[in-house]
């Protein structure tokens, strides 16, 4: 653990604080609580349905942050202990949220109850009691660019003023209503405008992140192996599940849209800035992504095959993709963006902050996990059937 005497970025010294965190026990929450546990003297109330990605914080007893880390089974759509516990704190982070695109389309309206109404609550109780929030939306908020709606041959859609996403300039461009793909970015964006009101009108101290696509281990689910057999993860996990099962990459309309990717450990190091500089964050809302590590889908998949070859030994597929339409992967009602690629410029401003991590390492590291957690797992289960048969 570090020393008392650590300061923050204005040379102030930081205290301990008591974080509630909820959604402690996900894919970011689990990251967030290692570096807290390991690197701070904060105390974190960790609150979830689930905590398998932090039971290695949890026990044993012996850690030596034993005592700075509480877990609460909780459902905040339907617990009275939620309000107590964020009394209890100085901080509330809120990770809670239905964030798997296959999820936007058929289950609409539990993507919009999980980012909106159940946010609400937090929201509230934050607000009620004078206690800080940092609030996770998504940078789908932003939708579509404005280059998107120009002709394909424009020259405009080069320009990167048509493309790149600013927090305080870039419209929020959604699909029509029948595209319910856009429920979540729907309901994210009014959340964070509610937020947005309760610190105009009521003196919320809140900050927003923005995620460009984090990726580390322990991200997703690998269908059958710790998630469901249906179940569609996002597109990292979805790729490591066909390389892991050697199956060809899918592809979702050619894989042309373009995407940023950061490593999960270079965003943690955004979101601690956040935390022990409030005075630099509150009222801001902050990118956090890589515009560096910019690809598409396509190049995406390419990377993805040539370095899980490399982590585990195996060659690659002779046919290492296949496409298919969006209709036929996600259902009726899918709609996407074109390009999401981060203007860093506010959170640099703000907080001295740039990612660092290239996106052939961060894969690397990523898969490595993947492979030496999943491999045997999945060579299993896909036995299983002929063995039973």
């Amino acid at each position: 653990m570090a020393s008392s005497a650590r300061v923050d970025l204005d040379g102030n010294p930081i205290k301990p604080l008591t974080i509630c965190m909820i959604g402690a026990g996900g894919f970011i929450g689990s990251h967030l609580c290692e570096k807290i546990m390991s690197e701070t003297p904060h105390k974190v109330l960790a609150l979830d349905v689930y905590n398998d990605k932090i039971k290695h914080l949890l026990e044993p007893d012996s850690l030596p942050w034993s005592d700075r880390i509480q877990f609460h089974r909780i459902n905040i759509k339907h617990d009275s202990r939620l309000e107590g516990l964020i009394k209890m704190a100085d901080l509330t982070i809120n990770l809670a949220a239905i964030c798997t695109p296959a999820d936007y389309n058929t289950r609409p309206l539990d993507t919009i109850y999980s980012n909106f109404i159940d946010a609400l609550p937090v929201v509230k109780y934050c607000s009620e009691n004078n206690k800080r929030l940092i609030h996770f939306s998504t940078c789908e908020v932003y939708g579509k660019t404005i280059g998107a709606f120009l002709p394909k041959d424009s020259p405009l859609r080069q320009d990167p003023e048509y493309y790149v996403l600013k927090e305080d300039v870039s419209p929020c461009i959604f699909g029509p209503i029948e595209k319910q793909r856009w429920s979540y970015a729907c309901a994210k964006q009014l959340i964070e405008r509610l937020i947005y009101a309760e610190g105009a009108e009521n003196g919320l101290e809140f900050t927003i992140v923005r995620p460009f696509n984090w990726i580390g281990p322990r991200m997703d689910f690998i269908p059958g192996i710790d998630g469901p057999s249906e179940g569609v993860p996002r597109v990292l996990a979805c790729f490591s599940n066909n390389l892991l099962r050697r199956e060809p990459l899918k592809l979702v309309d050619g894989g042309e849209s373009q995407r940023t990717f950061i490593y999960i450990k270079d965003a943690i190091e955004a979101v601690f800035l956040m935390i022990e500089n409030p005075a630099r964050a509150n009222g801001q809302i902050f990118n956090v992504g890589n515009p560096n590590n910019e690809v598409t889908v396509r190049q995406l998949a390419e990377m993805m095959t040539e370095v899980y070859s490399k982590v585990s030994g195996e060659p690659p597929l002779e046919v290492p993709t296949v496409d298919v339409t969006s209709k036929e992967f996600y259902g009726v009602g899918y709609d996407d963006s074109d390009k999401r690629i981060p203007d860093m410029t506010i959170i640099n401003r703000q907080l001295g902050w740039n990612p660092k991590t290239s996106l052939w390492d961060l894969l690397e590291s990523t898969l490595t996990y993947q492979h030496r957690t999943y491999a045997e797992a999945i060579k299993k289960a896909i036995a299983k059937p002929a063995g039973t048969s």
